[in-house]
């Protein structure tokens, strides 16, 4: 089986790569997972680069050695879905609105108090990102950019705004997910992303007003909430439990 290597990537994220979707899509839960000899032979890689990409794996909690058992798979509870590299496969493996919900009630916790920090702290470099995010936003709804990069950009140069050291950590994860949250959202409302709504929580941010970022943040967010539950009916249902 050939590895599934992407340009700049090393055999070890290849191999990492290949066997990280072939865990979380099943294909391990009744063979059990292979030997460091049987994969080498498998995808035609050097004990080396394979005991590495276990090492890897094992640190994304999808693996771990137990005596008498050699390396298993961990059930799902135990994977790290802050790790950028499993949420995706998550979330590629079989679209869950489910889990893109709960993703996006994250999101909640943290966008809103990003916006208000980067309202407090950020400097002119800060601003400047975000600004020229924005800007990234309009020039994309012209067709002249990317407007799923552009996007991401702007809620990535917010948490970069904050200054905060673990604010600016989640770039990687909320990068990641959003990917396929903006995909999903934008083709729901069959348009890209509200650019007066972005520009709400960017205005309020260079008049260093706090509240008024979190608000503006926080209604881009129930948006888009509101979108994933009114398109599953199970999440929706599940969300008013819990909220009961």
């Amino acid at each position: 089986m050939v590895i599934r290597t992407q340009p700049g990537l090393s055999l070890t994220y290849g191999l990492v790569e290949s066997l990280g979707q072939a865990i979380v899509t099943g294909e391990y839960a009744q063979v059990g997972f292979p030997t460091e000899g049987e994969l080498s032979k498998k995808f035609g890689a050097s004990r080396t680069v394979t005991r590495e990409a276990v090492k890897m794996l094992t640190a994304k909690g999808l693996l771990s050695a137990r005596p008498r058992h050699g390396t298993v798979v961990e059930p799902e509870t135990e994977w790290n879905l802050l790790d950028p590299d499993v949420l995706r496969w998550m979330l590629e493996r079989k679209f869950s609105l489910r889990l893109l919900a709960e993703f996006t009630e994250m999101r909640l916790g943290i966008e809103p108090a990003a916006a208000a920090l980067a309202a407090r702290n950020a400097d002119e470099t800060g601003l400047d990102g975000i600004r020229k995010a924005l800007n990234r936003m309009k020039v994309a709804a012209e067709g002249e950019d990317d407007p799923l990069t552009a996007d991401i950009a702007f809620h990535v140069a917010i948490l970069n705004a904050t200054k905060n050291p673990f604010y600016r950590d989640l770039h990687e994860l909320v990068n990641t997910a959003l990917r396929i949250s903006i995909r999903f959202t934008n083709r729901i409302k069959g348009r890209t992303a509200s650019i007066p709504s972005h520009e709400d929580v960017a205005k309020a941010i260079f008049a260093r007003d706090a509240e008024a970022a979190q608000k503006a943040m926080q209604v881009i967010l129930v948006d888009v909430l509101d979108l994933i539950r009114a398109a599953s009916p199970e999440t929706e249902s599940e969300a008013a439990r819990r909220d009961a």
